[in-house]
């Protein structure tokens, strides 16, 4: 099984859904904490699932359980905290919700990708989810985009 990643910032909408498009991408699976901010421009909760269905042919799940929560995230990105902590962290909160138990791998069955905001996957929790999965599910393959 592969699995796809990829982040929203710094590319445009061409960008971003081109890339998709041509990736044969068949679900977006959003691990964002927060979807819906002004920030998010065009991969916003509520306009994400038109833009994937019209312009990919994809589907769109909002899958919470991969998502850091509020504080983790405040911890890092407001206060300062090592990205070395914060992957701990992230990878202990993955393991105390077994996320490798409860999520289904059936939702990454299809061209499935991982979407948060960071442009790379280099210091963002959708690498450490995947790598998470990977480690406990072991055949997958990861792909950044």
């Amino acid at each position: 099984m592969e699995i796809f990643t990829i982040g929203f910032t710094k590319k445009n909408a061409e960008q971003f859904f081109g890339t998709l498009s041509r990736t044969g991408i068949m679900r977006l699976i959003d691990v964002r904490l927060n979807n819906s901010s002004q920030l998010a421009g065009f991969t916003k909760r509520d306009d994400l699932p038109y833009f994937l269905r019209e312009l990919c042919g994809a589907a769109y799940v909002h899958e919470r359980l991969l998502a850091p929560t509020r504080e983790l995230l405040d911890s890092y990105r407001k206060h300062g905290a090592a990205w070395e902590s914060y992957e701990r962290e992230f990878l202990g909160l993955m393991a105390q919700r077994r996320v490798e138990e409860r999520l289904d791998p059936a939702l990454l069955a299809e061209r499935s990708v991982l979407l948060c905001s960071e442009p790379t996957a280099e210091r963002c929790h959708r690498r450490l989810v995947a790598e998470y999965l990977q480690q406990h599910w072991r055949d997958l393959s990861i792909t950044h985009l």
